[in-house]
Formats: structure tokens, C-alpha cells, sequence
């Protein structure tokens, strides 16, 4: 498969249970996708321009997402950091110039200082932008949240990523999410589970217009039996908002 272009969405509900153990003191936070027709990897292209908080971290090539949450930052996860980041807003089919673009050279990259490279734990990272985008219909912000997502909440993961897997369709069960947990021991909880499109490191899972999760890792097309990770962005609000106000 290859990366599409176009920028497509998916939508679920995700449920939250709590297991019969802890990590570090916290409980996990388990998640399951339910879309209307269940399928593993799906999604459907985006009206143009409805998910104007996106954006294309660029090197030459898309390699990843990101969200817009000021007309000067951007979020997205600290794997995908470089030393050079052109970041493109406004973007639709990241193919070709529709004219709504805005390219931005990233001025600083700062990854969360507590960033594990090997579990991924606190994966999230912040860009300065060069200068300020220009907000308008195509190039927009999202809200940081303003509590974590509640059980049974709408959820919209959005990117450039594979819409389409085998077409296998099945349900997770709270079992089978127990059995991959106790087989990672040493994961912590600063992080969302669900199951997602592929190919959108940094992108966005927005619930009831906040930014509730930044793509962080997960098996290709969202393999049977794996999750795909998110950082959980109602625990680093206060990073984020320190970060932007001391640079």
C-alpha cells in the first residue's frame, strides 16, 4: 500500500475500562474502535478543508502530522523530530498545489524533556513556527483540552495515512487487551490506546473539538491484536503551555 494523499478521517467512539492492575500508581487507559462498519484500518476522505487544525511535517517528503494550536506552535510526537522541518498548513492533497497552502519553516523543535526513545513514553513535541500562520478558512487552530476524554466520546483521527487494510473485520475484547498489557510490563501510562489509520506519526485524535491524543506508535495497518498508541495530551497542558510562554 502506499501513502494517500488525500487527507481522510475516522471517526469512533472510544470506551474506557479499567483493569486489575496498575502501573506506576495510575490506571491505563484502554480504548476500543467502533466504526460503522468495524473495520481494523478505514477511514473516508475529508470534505476539503474541514480538518483545518492539520498539517504535513515536510523534509523533502510528508513524514508525519501535526495540529495547529496557535497561529506559532504546533504539536505533534517527539519521534518525529528533525533538525529541519518545513511545516505545511492548509493543506488537502498533499499532492499537488491547490493554492490554500501555507509552508512554514519550523524555527525550533522541542521534544518533551521526559521523552524515552525506547518505549516512546512522553512522545510529544512542540514546533515553533518561523513566523505566524495565517488563520483563515483552510489554515485553523484546535483547543488544547481542557480535561481528558470522557467514556463513550466521540473521537475523529484525521491524516494522510493507508485507509484500507485486508477488510478483516473484528470487535477487541477487554481479554485479548489484558494479554497484550501483561506482556509490557514496563509501558507507562502518559498514553490513549486505540486502533488507527496508518502512516500518521504526529497527527491528531480530536474528541468534542480538543486535541485529546498525538499519534505515537503502533504495528503496521493496525495489525489484529495490537493497538496503536497515542500521547495523552490532557497530562502535558501544562508543559505546553510553559513551553510556549518561556520561547
Amino acid at each position: 500500500m502506499t501513502l494517500a494523499p488525500l487527507l481522510y478521517s475516522l471517526v469512533y467512539i472510544w470506551r474506557r475500562f479499567l483493569l486489575n492492575f496498575i502501573f506506576f500508581g495510575l490506571p491505563p487507559l484502554i480504548s476500543f474502535m467502533f466504526s460503522d462498519n468495524e473495520k481494523v484500518v478505514g477511514g473516508y476522505e475529508c470534505p476539503r478543508h474541514s480538518v483545518p487544525y492539520q498539517v504535513s511535517l515536510n523534509a523533502g517528503y510528508h513524514f508525519c502530522g501535526g495540529s495547529l494550536i496557535s497561529s506559532q506552535w504546533v504539536v505533534s510526537a517527539a519521534h518525529c523530530w528533525k533538525s529541519r522541518i518545513q511545516v505545511r498548513l492548509g493543506e488537502h492533497n498533499i499532492a499537488v498545489n491547490e493554492g490554500t497552502e501555507q509552508w512554514i519553516d519550523g524555527a525550533k523543535m522541542i521534544r518533551h524533556p521526559g521523552y524515552n526513545s525506547y518505549n516512546l513514553d512522553n512522545d510529544i513535541m512542540l514546533i515553533k513556527l518561523s513566523r505566524p500562520a495565517a488563520l483563515n478558512s483552510y489554515v485553523q487552530t484546535v483547543a488544547l483540552p481542557s480535561r481528558c476524554p470522557l467514556p463513550d466520546e466521540n473521537c475523529t483521527v484525521s491524516g494522510w495515512g493507508n485507509t484500507s487494510a485486508n477488510g478483516s473485520k473484528w470487535i477487541l475484547n477487554v481479554q485479548r487487551r489484558q494479554k497484550w498489557w501483561k506482556k509490557r510490563p514496563n509501558l507507562v501510562t502518559s498514553l490513549l490506546f486505540f486502533l488507527r489509520l496508518q502512516g500518521d506519526s504526529g497527527g491528531p485524535l480530536v474528541c468534542s473539538g480538543q486535541l485529546q491524543g498525538v499519534v505515537s506508535w503502533g504495528y503496521d495497518c493496525a495489525m489484529q491484536g495490537h493497538p496503536s498508541v497515542y500521547a495523552r495530551v490532557c497530562r502535558f497542558t501544562s508543559w505546553i503551555s510553559s513551553t510556549m510562554r518561556s520561547n
